[in-house]
């Protein structure tokens, strides 16, 4: 059998492959709305070998690393002691996270969190407080929302508003005092009185 070399066809003589046509592309989901500005997400690092003497305040969270003495006043932002972190001073954040040792007090508008590596000497005044198990404290702590000028007491919690025969506190009374009547004695039409 002899081979011709028509009987091959030649690139020119393919068929052509079937172009797609491309898909629309997807609309892009809206992002949600919020009522709050968006949050930076920078990130301040006081290091290890860093020695801070005063009061330090800012715009973004902050990691300590190093040693702080004064006051920290992070109120919008997130507040890290670092494992080698060593503040003495009053630390004030949105979240206060220790890892290491804080002289001073705590206060965290949201939480306030003491790691099992941590120590805390001073008082701590957040809504939400987590001790790990481990973690080193003492002081006292504060979950009460801060009362605003002119507000009304605390509501009354619903485990005492639902107690049946619940009475209002009195006063302690005073003691009663005996009534002591005069002595009367008669005998043999003699009457004598006290």
């Amino acid at each position: 059998m002899a081979w011709k070399r028509d009987d091959q066809p030649t690139s020119s003589q393919t068929e052509p492959t079937p172009v797609t046509p491309p898909r629309p592309a997807a609309a892009p989901n809206p992002a949600p709305v919020s009522s709050e500005p968006p949050r930076r997400t920078e990130r301040a690092t006081i290091g290890p070998s860093i020695f801070i003497k005063g009061d330090l305040s800012g715009e973004e969270d902050l990691v300590i690393e190093g040693r702080v003495e004064g006051k920290v006043d992070l109120k919008q932002n997130n507040v890290t002691i670092g494992k080698n972190g060593r503040v003495k001073a009053d630390l004030f954040g949105r979240v206060v996270t220790i890892e290491g040792e804080v002289d001073g007090n705590v206060f965290a508008r949201e939480q306030a969190i003491l790691r099992q590596s941590g120590a805390i000497r001073g008082n701590i005044t957040a809504p939400r407080v987590v001790l790990e198990d481990g973690s080193r404290f003492k002081g006292s702590i504060d979950m009460e929302p801060p009362r605003e000028a002119g507000s009304s007491p605390a509501p009354v919690r619903a485990a005492e508003s639902h107690r049946e025969n619940v009475r209002p506190v009195e006063p302690p009374r005073e003691p009663a005092r005996p009534v002591v009547e005069p002595v009367r004695s008669e005998t043999a039409g003699v009457k004598a009185s006290a």
